[in-house]
């Protein structure tokens, strides 16, 4: 009996990291064929990128959707409303003959695709405790780093086998999947859910400190790994480094993130949630200091140095990012999918901002990238105060 329970239960995390993932997978699994989209089209290079555009666009503006959609339809309503859309998005996309019904699809791909990210982070703050949800987040969290770095490769290899069109239609698989495991694993709120749920805006919610602070950390640290993110190709490639070298530098991130996600799960338990979070920051700090120093202060050194801090930049964002998304949530219990959206919507408008904003200055190398992250470590400070202050917390 037990260890079918065990199952069950590790079969219902992997739905939930599927969930996590897909607005991931969908964003990187097609980057590959981009040749390949261009040809068929008969378009620019400059067109095809704009999908990859109008995707974020719809991820972003999507986060807000799903809240009020939650709160009026349920959680499993809701998730399979936006799986259709995303299956049929992708249907489009596939057997689209115009770059401009391409794009347009992809915008309403990712409309579908931010039910995914909005909901399973509710599902996990309304079903368990908050100690079992900073568990659940830690174990899941790290899994999405490997997105980015696996889809591409997937991608690719049904690109050769069977043409473009067949990632799309992978996609089109991946999410009726999902929608079957929605009807196995979430349940049909079978009572109003308008009247299970205090009625609350997002301003309301905005007004919570302790929210707003654990949003701006998770933000701000997105925002500074963009800030890298953006920029590192192309210093890699004033530094001599080919390709194939390039692509090969992600590999230390990708895997000091999810070791980061997995100690957050042994570092709370050991020292509880404040002081582990406080601990993480400190390291932060000394991190990003490092990386100001040999950007900013000292120039001309080998990348090597820079590669290993941004290493352990990643493995503090794969450990703080649990802590501060269960704490925000936490705050809302009963308008968790609310918050979650709103929570999501502003860590991605500060990862853009950050991005743009180094890639404005991308011509100046590490230096773009040592601003960069001095300025959201700043911001990560900014919000690590804001959590603290104990008054204007309505919930």
């Amino acid at each position: 009996m037990k260890t079918l329970t065990n199952a069950k239960y590790y079969l219902f995390l992997s739905y939930l990291a599927l969930l996590s993932m897909l607005g991931f997978i969908a964003t990187d699994m097609y980057l590959p064929a981009f040749k390949a989209i261009e040809d068929t089209m008969m378009t620019s290079p400059a067109q095809v990128a704009m999908s990859l555009t109008f995707f974020l666009a719809g991820l972003a503006i999507g986060q807000l959707i799903y809240g009020p959609l939650v709160e009026r339809f349920g959680k499993r309503n809701s998730l399979i409303f936006g799986m259709v859309v995303f299956t049929l998005a992708s249907l489009v996309i596939a057997y689209s003959e115009s770059i401009w019904v391409f794009n347009s699809a992809r915008f309403m791909q990712a409309i579908g695709a931010c039910a995914a990210g909005v909901i399973w982070q509710a599902i996990v703050i309304e079903k368990y405790d908050a100690i079992k949800a900073q568990s659940v987040f830690a174990n899941i969290m790290p899994l999405v780093a490997l997105s980015p770095a696996v889809a591409p490769i997937v991608g690719a290899f049904i690109l050769e086998l069977f043409g473009w069109q067949s990632i799309f239609v992978t996609l089109v698989a991946l999410a009726i999947a999902m929608i079957v495991m929605t009807v196995c694993f979430v349940p049909a709120e079978t009572r109003s859910v308008t009247e299970s749920k205090t009625n609350i805006n997002y301003l309301s919610i905005l007004k919570n400190s302790t929210y707003l602070g654990n949003v701006v950390i998770f933000g701000a640290c997105s925002g500074a790994f963009f800030s890298y993110l953006t920029v590192w190709p192309m210093v890699m490639e004033q530094h001599g480094f080919d390709a194939k070298a390039i692509g090969l530098s992600f590999i230390p991130q990708t895997v000091m993130f999810i070791v980061g996600g997995y100690a957050s799960k042994l570092l709370t338990r050991k020292v509880g949630t404040e002081k582990a979070l406080q601990l993480l920051l400190a390291m932060l700090t000394l991190c990003a200091s490092t990386i100001v120093t040999v950007t900013i202060l000292i120039t001309g050194l080998p990348i090597y140095p820079l590669l290993a801090a941004f290493s352990v930049l990643a493995a503090c964002n794969g450990a703080i990012y649990p802590i501060v998304v269960n704490g925000a949530l936490q705050q809302f219990p009963q308008n968790s999918a609310k918050a979650a959206g709103l929570q999501n919507f502003l860590q991605i408008g500060l990862s853009f901002l950050a991005s743009s904003s180094v890639a404005v200055w991308a011509s100046t190398g590490e230096l773009a990238i040592g601003c960069g992250i001095l300025v959201c470590t700043i911001i990560v400070f900014v919000g690590f105060k804001l959590r603290n202050l104990k008054s204007q917390n309505p919930k």
